[in-house]
């Protein structure tokens, strides 16, 4: 092998985003790029290949060409699952254990400690250049943004998103280290892809493999997107939102996403009955710029997958494609309208609005589940994961599912096995704690994952622990219930009373995991911090 790293051969690994440690060591002799897309607010079913009605022919051939997961979870909102999907940790143990306020708790601060390592520093070790498109969000101050987390680049919004044609005031547009100013004609979805498409031909050129993290804002509220693609969508649910549920599942249950046996969720009651809708032409419109959202998302993937294939590096590309946690149900029944100095008569869809679609959008967004982002019920964790890579893939599995389960803090993991790197015990002289994740390229052969660790989960209260087919799972201060997930994947019936020993050795496991971790009673009292 040639000893000068930068003339090793490497290709393409993409991963497209909407929890045992191990030691790292891979011993592949071509080491790939690696693009990682992660979507915001996205529900399980809002693309074609998951079930929707919504046009995203760029991930359905990936699918098709590819592996779809349908037991892959994330940790239910935007900032723990950012943190766990760096780091390869739970969120609780890289510091992120809720947001970005600093709550004063080593498992609370709102930004990413020493004692973690990111995707980035991970493979910089191996001489990976480095770069981010668009939502960081895991440290808002200048100390912790990207170029001190192993980054090379940087383009996009420090702070988090909020809306799609500018910022909201506390956000801002960033280059590398330096704010930049706003441009008049800028939409999230487009800029961030432009730049992603910069940044591969950046890292091409210089001779090194390339890790790429794109982090779409969208579709995440504000519900905006050009007039022309809205009216793409306009007309498609106007019989309401449960008639839309059930297509999608009969979809689902079509293409073998779930077993035969596996029912809808009701449709949450708070969801008004369509003829009761005040103004059932703009709860279409809603829905169909939450579409033309998703659309354009798609096109960005496929303009990223044209890069690739113009430097011929596609066929060695590992794809991957998820959301950070289900869709949002906040501001009640229908969503809010004119939120965050929005104008409450703008149209939906056009820079001036700031509306949402609320718990009945949500509902549908997440077919088959119930619950939504921020809950660690299916809906609130459960996310698509599409792998696509037709050298590491064989093509025996193209077009199939993957029943494997899966979580976010598998994804450094997989990067650096995949890239034939170290996940390292110290790191610029401070230690390590050892990696939670583990790679799934078990997974891209067929193989089965092993974790008789199980997996956890807790944001806000909400809590769960999976172990095999069984998941202990409460809301805040509700009583614990216990699914048996092979037979009841939409977490119907509670069968804790018929197995109470199952349910106390969750119910232990998760509370000694807690305490592991550093997780806090909810809400948290701030703690003061000494430095």
């Amino acid at each position: 092998m040639n000893p000068n790293p930068r003339l090793w051969p490497f290709s393409f690994a993409v991963v497209l985003l909407a929890a045992g440690g191990t030691t790292l060591v891979a011993a592949s002799q071509s080491r790939p790029n690696i693009v990682l897309i992660m979507v915001d607010d996205m529900g399980f079913s809002d693309i074609g290949c998951y079930g929707a009605e919504t046009e995203t022919p760029h991930l359905d051939q990936l699918a098709k060409n590819g592996l779809r997961f349908t037991q892959f979870y994330n940790a239910g909102r935007c900032c723990p699952t950012r943190a766990a999907l760096l780091t390869g940790l739970y969120q609780h143990q890289a510091g992120v254990g809720h947001m970005t306020g600093d709550d004063g708790h080593p498992s609370y601060r709102g930004f990413l400690n020493a004692r973690c390592v990111t995707i980035a520093e991970v493979l910089g070790t191996s001489d990976y250049f480095s770069a981010i498109c668009g939502k960081w969000h895991v440290g808002s101050a200048p100390e912790h943004w990207p170029l001190r987390r192993g980054f090379d680049r940087f383009y996009g919004t420090p702070q988090g998103g909020g809306h799609h044609y500018r910022n909201l005031p506390g956000r801002d547009l960033v280059l590398d280290d330096k704010i930049i100013p706003m441009p008049k004609e800028w939409y999230s979805t487009t800029a961030f892809t432009d730049h992603a498409v910069q940044f591969i031909d950046e890292g091409v050129k210089s001779n090194r493999p390339v890790f790429l993290y794109v982090a779409y804002t969208a579709p995440h509220w504000a519900l905006h997107a050009p007039d022309e693609e809205i009216a793409k969508f306009r007309g498609r649910y106007t019989k309401g939102w449960q008639p839309v549920r059930e297509a999608r599942f009969e979809r689902q249950l079509k293409m073998g996403m779930f077993p035969s046996h596996t029912r809808l969720s009701d449709q949450d009651p708070n969801v008004p009955a369509w003829h009761e809708v005040e103004n059932p032409e703009e709860m279409d419109l809603r829905m169909a710029t939450h579409a033309a959202m998703v659309h354009l998302v798609d096109r960005g993937v496929g303009r990223i997958v044209s890069k690739l294939n113009e430097l011929e590096q596609l066929d060695n590309t590992l794809i991957l494609f998820l959301s950070d946690n289900g869709a949002s149900a906040e501001s009640g029944p229908t969503g809010f309208t004119g939120a965050r100095g929005g104008d409450p008569k703008a149209r939906t869809g056009t820079p001036n609005s700031y509306n949402s679609f609320g718990i009945a959008g949500a509902n549908m967004c997440d077919t088959p589940f119930r619950k939504y982002k921020m809950f660690v019920h299916e809906g609130g964790i459960a996310t698509p994961l599409i792998a696509h890579w037709p050298n590491g893939i064989p093509a025996k599995l193209n077009g199939r599912f993957s029943h494997e389960v899966g979580h976010v803090i598998d994804l450094l993991p997989t990067c650096a096995d995949v890239a034939g790197a170290i996940y390292p015990q110290v790191f610029e002289g401070r230690a390590v704690t050892p990696v939670a994740g583990r790679s799934l390229k078990p997974a891209f052969n067929g193989n089965s994952l092993e974790r008789p660790e199980g997996l956890y989960f807790e944001h806000q209260g909400n809590s769960a622990v999976r172990l095999g087919n069984w998941k202990l799972v409460r809301a805040h201060r509700q009583p614990w219930t216990l699914y048996n997930l092979e037979a009841d994947r939409t977490e119907l019936a509670d069968v804790s009373e018929q197995h109470p020993d199952q349910t106390l050795e969750l119910k232990t496991k998760w509370k000694a995991w807690a305490e592991r971790v550093g997780v806090q009673p909810w809400p948290i009292k701030k703690k003061l911090v000494v430095e």
